[in-house]
């Protein structure tokens, strides 16, 4: 049995999709309401709640491979309960600034659990990606109000990553051989500008889609309301004001572990170009 956790999400339910095609099953996907769930048939839907970990048990009795994202919860609390119940694998997605951005709280954070993964008992695989497509989403009020979209650093470009593609690469390691203690770093294709993301959602919606740059204090001002003061700073060095070669460099983790090329940017936004409309 394979549990993916966060399965209604941008990952999660491309990997039980990937799953469910190439019969990896009995699967199940973790959820907090399972009655608004919509997996491949066959699919078991089993509610948990990762604030409160005594709620999984139920969801994993049974599981031998469990796919995790990190800081959802006390996750010393819930890798116990993984291994309490029998979980023999996980594959967990971290973060790419745990080698690039060491010195910042949320990588401290994602190391803390990477450690407590690796000193559990049960095999372990770690995905490291970097900036997620998705992201672009942070974008999508302002660009179906017709609203100029507000970025700082319009001009870095980073490797962004198809949620897709991390979907990928844990679907092999759940279900191939080979890939137990290893630790995947994980990009897109090409380094992609904030800049020239807008251009590739104009170009696909086939509308001006504007924008103006702002400046890092202003960016920290907006951010800060819903992330908070440390991780709008993160955030803000990551995506632009503390960049390294670490963090810029392109990679080919995807297409070696999967066998097939990593998925531009402009893919993410044709598949996703509704949210924008």
């Amino acid at each position: 049995m394979i549990l993916v956790t966060g399965a209604t999400g941008n990952i999660g339910s491309a990997l039980l999709k990937d799953l469910h095609a190439c019969g990896a099953g009995p699967l199940r996907g973790l959820t907090r309401d399972a009655t608004r769930a919509s997996f491949p048939e066959g699919v078991e839907a089993v509610e948990g709640d990762f604030t409160e970990p005594a709620s999984l048990k139920p969801a994993l009795e049974g599981v031998r491979s469990l796919f995790l994202v990190s800081r959802m919860g006390p996750d010393a609390d819930i890798l116990d309960a993984a291994r309490q119940a029998g979980v023999e694998h996980v594959v967990l997605v971290s973060s790419i600034t745990v080698q690039t951005h060491p010195h910042l709280g949320p990588a401290d954070e994602n190391l803390t659990v990477e450690r407590l993964l690796r000193d559990s008992g049960m095999a372990w695989t770690i995905l490291r990606p970097t900036q997620f497509a998705s992201n672009a989403l942070w974008w999508a009020a302002s660009i179906r109000e017709h609203q100029p979209v507000r970025v700082p650093y319009a001009d870095i470009g980073l490797p962004t990553i198809h949620p897709a593609d991390i979907a990928s690469v844990a679907r092999v390691a759940l279900i191939e051989s080979g890939h137990q203690g290893r630790t995947y770093a994980l990009t897109g294709p090409e380094r992609v500008t904030a800049r020239q993301q807008l251009e590739v959602i104009a170009a696909v919606l086939e509308r001006e889609v504007p924008f103006v740059e702002i400046n890092r204090e202003e960016a920290h001002r907006h951010m800060a309301a819903f992330l908070g003061d440390e991780a709008a700073d993160a955030v803000l060095d990551v995506t632009g004001g503390d960049v390294n070669d670490e963090l810029l460099k392109v990679r080919d983790t995807v297409s070696r572990v999967t066998g097939s090329p990593a998925r531009p940017f402009r893919q993410w936004v044709s598949e996703s170009a509704s949210a924008f409309r």
